[in-house]
């Protein structure tokens, strides 16, 4: 999908290939200018966006049919054509479900945050030889603040795991792609290039995800991306309690925050390894590799 043919009208004799060059996200705010975010964080603005322009938008994206995609705008997001994930924000209902809410409809909608997918392939080719163990690979998780790119990260992982290569044979990896985000799937099809042993459950909560493919598909890895809640990391125990190997992510600013988020593993320091991401100034990431009681092991230059 060429995503800016898929711009309200107005506005694409402005923003053609060249503009989205580099560009990691495209912000689109009723009555604010159209912003791209760029990953040197040298941000432009276009115009200004009329409420007409955003259904223009969600219009094209959905094909004519918002129905089709309620379920998904329940959750405040879809994937398109190519792996790009539409964020979505406007009024919103709630019904009660337990001790929880559970939201109902999403209406009047207001913004939309168009995530630009972006396979970078080889970035996580420098990982790859810190997280193998003499039996495999390490539990391994990728932490970051938000929008560093432990997804694209992770990702990379998945597929040069896959793949396997002259010195190590290919594992069989099991994809939990709660947010449709890692592998990217359109009507079923992953849109990203994960390699060729790869199972994936897309649109499916991580903690059901995880408990389906230790039963059912004998996975050597399971991948998970935004480990957050307390039941996605008993998910992991149960899920490391198996002789599976978990590669995920974690939102977290430094190493001793993530260290907190997996201190089920005290004693058990040796098993897993922690993968620092930082934005430069210049827009690229630096590594960092961390063994599991935080002493550092690598970093790139």
């Amino acid at each position: 999908m060429d995503i800016q043919n898929y711009l309200p009208a107005a506005f694409r004799q402005q923003i053609g290939e060249t503009v989205l060059q580099g560009a990691e996200e495209i912000r689109l705010r009723v009555g604010q200018p159209l912003e791209i975010l760029y990953a040197d964080e040298k941000n432009r603005t276009f115009g200004r966006l009329e409420s007409g322009q955003l259904k223009e938008m969600l219009n094209y994206l959905s094909g004519y049919s918002v129905y089709a995609i309620e379920e998904e705008l329940r959750q405040g997001f879809f994937t398109v054509e190519g792996g790009h994930r539409i964020g979505v924000v406007g009024r919103t209902s709630y019904q009660k479900k337990g001790h929880w809410n559970e939201m109902n409809m999403l209406s009047e909608i207001s913004g939309l945050n168009i995530r630009l997918a972006h396979e970078r392939k080889d970035c996580a080719m420098e990982i790859i030889p810190h997280i193998w163990g003499d039996e495999g690979i390490y539990h391994t998780f990728i932490f970051a603040a938000p929008g560093v790119g432990k997804t694209t990260y992770l990702r990379d992982c998945i597929r040069l795991l896959s793949a396997g290569s002259e010195k190590r044979r290919g594992l069989k990896i099991g994809v939990v792609d709660e947010r449709s985000e890692i592998a990217a799937c359109h009507r079923g099809v992953a849109q990203n290039d994960l390699g060729p042993r790869v199972d994936i459950l897309d649109n499916c909560p991580k903690v059901l995800g995880m408990r389906m493919l230790l039963r059912s598909m004998s996975p050597d890895v399971i991948a998970v991306d935004e480990l957050g809640v307390a039941e996605d990391f008993e998910a992991v125990e149960e899920s490391a309690g198996s002789g599976v190997s978990v590669l995920g992510t974690i939102h977290a600013g430094n190493v001793e925050e993530a260290g907190e988020r997996l201190s089920f593993f005290q004693g058990r320091e040796k098993q897993f390894r922690l993968v620092g991401l930082v934005r430069l100034e210049s827009g690229e990431r630096k590594t960092v590799i961390y063994d599991g009681g935080g002493n550092r092991l690598w970093e790139s230059c």
